[in-house]
């Protein structure tokens, strides 16, 4: 019998050190893209998240990514990917995850 390691934030941030923002070219996490990792009991994972600009050409990729991505991880529940807007992202943000 497999055991599942339970799904943790680091767990979350780590997968999604593997997502490239397309046009920037570094990791959505470095970037400050991401504001929240929320794991609810059921391991069900809720993403806030933004873009660089409010009209990135690449929003679907990205949280398309996201959630792939998160798919993949072993025992994790259902995936919501939320992007917002508020507070604006800016390059101070970069390297500063928002939790």
């Amino acid at each position: 019998m497999i055991t599942l390691q339970p799904i943790t934030v680091s767990t979350v941030l780590l997968a999604l050190r593997t997502i490239q923002d397309p046009e920037v070219g570094t990791d959505v996490v470095e970037l400050g893209l991401i504001y929240l990792v929320e794991i609810k009991p059921d391991a069900a994972v809720r993403i806030a998240m933004t873009t660089t600009t409010r009209s990135c050409p690449a929003s679907a990729f990205i949280a398309d990514a996201v959630r792939e991505r998160l798919s993949t991880i072993p025992g994790i529940g259902r995936i919501s990917v939320d992007l917002v807007y508020e507070p604006p992202w800016s390059p101070d943000m970069i390297g500063k995850f928002v939790a």
